[in-house]
């Protein structure tokens, strides 16, 4: 099923990795549908309703990880569900590296993100690392 820009599924999710790689937050947050749910199971304090959450967080996130790049590792399409694999990398406004990396479950209807399910964890330094 393609959405309106005519995009399937993965073209969203591949949509929205160009717009995080742009750093172009407006362009982000157009991934998404205005009632988007956002569910993060390890964290479930985390969830939230609402792409202007979506523009807060991506926000935030830009603005602390100026050279953020984010590579889409893997996926597995069925029907309008998109199982991703990510790795986000760059460094952090401190200097310090930055690294997570996850696997995400979104809902694409209609070229936009209607839910998601996030399970993106910050990558730990190796052991001796210091």
């Amino acid at each position: 099923m393609s959405g309106p820009r005519g995009e399937d599924p993965l073209a969203t999710i591949e949509r929205l990795r160009g717009a995080i790689n742009a750093h172009d937050v407006d362009a982000v947050v157009d991934c998404f549908r205005l009632a988007y749910r956002s569910e993060q199971p390890v964290h479930p304090g985390r969830a939230f309703t609402g792409r202007e959450q979506v523009r807060s967080n991506w926000t935030q996130i830009l603005r602390e990880v100026p050279d953020l790049e984010a590579t889409l590792v893997n996926h597995v399409v069925e029907g309008e569900t998109v199982w991703a694999e990510w790795a986000w990398q760059g460094t952090a406004a401190r200097g310090a590296p930055f690294g997570m990396a996850g696997v995400t479950v979104q809902g694409v209807v209609d070229g936009r993100i209607a839910w998601a399910r996030l399970y993106m964890e910050p990558v730990a330094p190796e052991e001796g690392t210091p």
